[in-house]
């Protein structure tokens, strides 16, 4: 273990000194606002580093001071395009070696992938809430792309995934000509807090009605046997030391709803949800496995997310009614990302749909060079552009919705005739 260190070490140390005599280097160390910057290993790249971007804590405000935002740089050549990652989240898994990107993969091109503020290692502080919009995350997206323009001269492609995707959306709106194509994945665009498609979607849209029934029978058995199994989840949450706003019994009832929600969302096969025959701790196992408790715990890796959700972003909501009558611990689900998700000194935000409107004007009225791409069964397709926009007149902007697809959609899992398109457009927009 200790020579498996030190050659890790020696390895790190050697390329950090190559990094240091790179041009490419040089170049991203004389950037305004740019620092610490660090050479990162990587299978995909010539050259990637990990570096961070000074940025101001409320881009209409300077006075209210500054944080650093992380971005991971990694190099094709300057004479390729540059894919830009709005992630939604953290960074974490783009440092990886193994690290790609579809479309870098696609066109050969560069990546800057840049965490999402108050994430991880982009966290301001003291962490004030009151900055976490999205109009200060469309301003830092910007600022990113007007430094890193500096090294990056050529064509610029926008992309995320899910919350990504929707980062990448709100991005193009307010920022049309920042980038030369954009591709949004599976990106739900809510208009509010709980927006109120998703249960409607799931009731009628995904699957078969045999499929839905089955599901609904499935929520029922649990709701049956739940006195059992919620002993077994008690234990289970006490040993890993979980904490929650609410009773075990309620937590419960969530893991239930959200089972479903789940299960459509990843394109599990419902082929494997226990059977009438198997015992509760075969039950109560799929539960556990497929709908983790600790995503129900407070506070979470996630809750800058759900606070978000809480202001502007919007979240789904649970029908109650798939619970049945017996054993049922929750009246409603309304209000339920504030009372479970998030602490209460948080909660006394009000939902803001400016966002919302602002981005579905853009999309109605305009025709940027921005493909959507969702999954047929994925819930939140329904909360996506899929359902309403309308681009039969528009030459640049298309939705394409891969069949039977879940939240997994990309390029790569579209029809022959979809992909084709998708790349034929790319190659006009991007020319790579």
């Amino acid at each position: 273990m200790k020579k498996l260190y030190l050659i890790v070490l020696m390895l790190a140390i050697s390329v950090s000194a190559m990094a240091q005599d790179s041009d490419f280097f040089k170049k991203l160390a004389t950037l305004p606002g740019v620092s610490d910057i660090t050479a990162l290993n990587s299978r995909n790249f010539k050259e990637k580093y990990q570096l961070f971007i000074t940025q101001p804590i409320d881009h209409k405000n300077p006075a209210a001071g500054t944080f650093k935002q992380r971005v991971i740089v990694g190099l094709k050549g300057t004479d390729r395009p540059t894919v830009m990652v709005t992630e939604g989240y953290s960074a974490d898994y783009a440092v990886r070696p193994s690290y790609n990107e579809e479309l870098s993969e696609l066109m050969n091109a560069n990546v800057v992938f840049c965490e999402h503020r108050y994430f991880k290692e982009s966290t301001p502080e003291p962490c004030d809430w009151n900055y976490m919009t999205v109009g200060n995350e469309n301003d830092d997206l910007h600022n990113i792309r007007q430094t890193l323009g500096k090294v990056f001269t050529k064509k610029w492609v926008s992309t995320g995934v899910s919350k990504g995707g929707s980062t990448c959306t709100y991005y193009r709106a307010a920022y049309p000509d920042d980038v030369d194509a954009s591709v949004a994945y599976v990106a739900p665009i809510s208009r509010a807090l709980e927006d109120g498609r998703h249960e409607k979607f799931l009731n009628k849209k995904v699957g078969t009605k045999e499929d839905r029934e089955k599901m609904k029978a499935v929520q029922l058995e649990y709701m049956r046997r739940k006195p059992n199994i919620v002993k077994m989840l008690d234990t289970f949450c006490v040993n890993r030391n979980y904490h929650f706003n609410l009773p075990i019994d309620q937590i419960y009832d969530y893991e239930v709803l959200e089972l479903e929600f789940s299960l459509w969302q990843w394109g599990r096969p419902l082929s494997q949800m226990p059977k009438n025959y198997d015992n509760d701790v075969k039950w109560f196992q799929y539960l556990v496995t497929e709908v983790g408790p600790d995503y129900f715990t407070c506070p979470s890796s996630y809750l800058p997310f759900y606070y978000q959700a809480m202001r502007e972003l919007g979240y789904y909501g649970y029908d109650t009614r798939r619970l049945g009558k017996n054993n049922r611990s929750i009246p409603t689900a309304e209000n339920y990302l504030k009372a479970v998700m998030v602490p209460e000194d948080m909660r006394d935000v009000k939902f803001d749909n400016t966002a919302y409107k602002t981005t579905c004007k853009f999309l109605k009225k305009n025709d940027p060079t921005h493909l959507f791409i969702y999954g047929e069964y994925d819930p939140w397709t329904s909360s996506g552009v899929a359902h309403w926009l309308n681009c039969s007149k528009k030459s640049n902007m298309k939705v394409y919705v891969q069949k039977g697809g879940s939240h997994l959609a990309r390029i790569r899992t579209l029809s022959d005739s979809q992909r084709a398109e998708v790349v034929g457009k790319l190659k006009n927009w991007v020319g790579y």
